[in-house]
C-alpha cells in the first residue's frame, strides 16, 4: 500500500499571479510556493488545504501537463461553518458569484462562484 500524507489538486492555468490574488484575498491562502514562470502552491493556514496551480506549456512538464484545463465538470468544494455569512462576504467582495446562497433537501447550504481561471468554487456548510 502507498501511504499518502497529504492531497491537493494540481490546476493548469494561464495567469498565477491572478489566481494567487484571488485565493489570497478571498479565502486566506498564503502561498508557501510561487514561481511565475512554472508554478503556484497555496495552503490554508486554518487546516492545511492545498491547491497546485500550473501554467501550461512548461517545457520541462510532461506534454499531458500542457494545455489548460476545461473548467466544465470540474468543481473546487471548500466546506465552511456558515454558509450564509460567506455568502455575504463573497458577495461584499463582489466576487463572481454563479450559483445563489440555497439549502438543500440532503441537508447542506451552500452557493457556487467562479474563480479567475472559469473554475467553479462550491462554498459548503453541512447542516
Amino acid at each position: 500500500m502507498i501511504d499518502v500524507d497529504a492531497m491537493f489538486p494540481v490546476m493548469v492555468t494561464s495567469d498565477l499571479e491572478v489566481v494567487k490574488q484571488f485565493y489570497e484575498t478571498a479565502f486566506g491562502f498564503n502561498a508557501v510556493f510561487y514561481d511565475s514562470n512554472f508554478y503556484l502552491h497555496l495552503v490554508s493556514p486554518n487546516n492545511n488545504i492545498q491547491l497546485g496551480f500550473l501554467l501550461p506549456n512548461v517545457a520541462s512538464q510532461p506534454e499531458f501537463l500542457h494545455p489548460i484545463m476545461s473548467s466544465k465538470g470540474y468543481v473546487i468544494s471548500l466546506e465552511v461553518k456558515d454558509a450564509t455569512f460567506a455568502y455575504a462576504e463573497a458577495k461584499q467582495m463582489d466576487l463572481n458569484l454563479i450559483m445563489a446562497l440555497k439549502e438543500e433537501e440532503w441537508g447542506q447550504v451552500h452557493f457556487m462562484i467562479q474563480d479567475p481561471a472559469g473554475l467553479s468554487i462550491d462554498v459548503v456548510q453541512h447542516l
